[in-house]
């Protein structure tokens, strides 16, 4: 943590990642979208396919909030060696980011009118997944 602050580039750095992750999301997105017969969505909206499924969403999305409060809490009384790596506020949120997109596939495939929407949801999570794994395996594409 201490080097990205020391490091006068970060911020281009942290620039050029997010850049690179909206330009492939939205290529990924409207190739599958375009392959899948699937119609084009707003950017940055999310319609929740019936009641369920919003209360589903927003019963993740409040676990989520209360387990990072709950995972900083206790991390916080801990010297910082010896926190609980599962804990950590980036773990949470990927955790219950994959738990929301696939309860939203599912809820794509049982509900929704087209039978694809749900093969679109599915590849943008795995999409996501590749996508942060390769910045963590690569150091960041050698930004880090």
């Amino acid at each position: 943590m201490i080097d990205q602050i020391s490091d006068p580039n970060f911020a281009w750095k942290l620039i050029v990642i997010l850049a690179i992750f909206i330009f492939l999301s939205i290529v990924f997105n409207a190739v599958a979208r375009k392959l899948l017969n699937v119609e084009k969505q707003k950017f940055f909206s999310f319609k929740h396919i019936n009641d369920k499924h919003k209360k589903f969403d927003w019963t993740i999305r409040t676990l989520g909030v209360v387990s990072i409060i709950i995972g900083y809490a206790i991390n916080i009384t801990r010297p910082p060696s010896e926190w609980f790596w599962f804990l950590h506020p980036w773990v949470i949120l990927i955790l219950f980011l994959i738990i929301s997109q696939l309860g939203k596939a599912i809820m794509e495939r049982k509900y929704a009118e087209n039978p694809n929407l749900y093969k679109v949801t599915v590849g943008e999570t795995v999409f996501i997944g590749i996508f942060l794994f390769s910045l963590y395996w690569t150091d960041f594409w050698g930004f880090g």
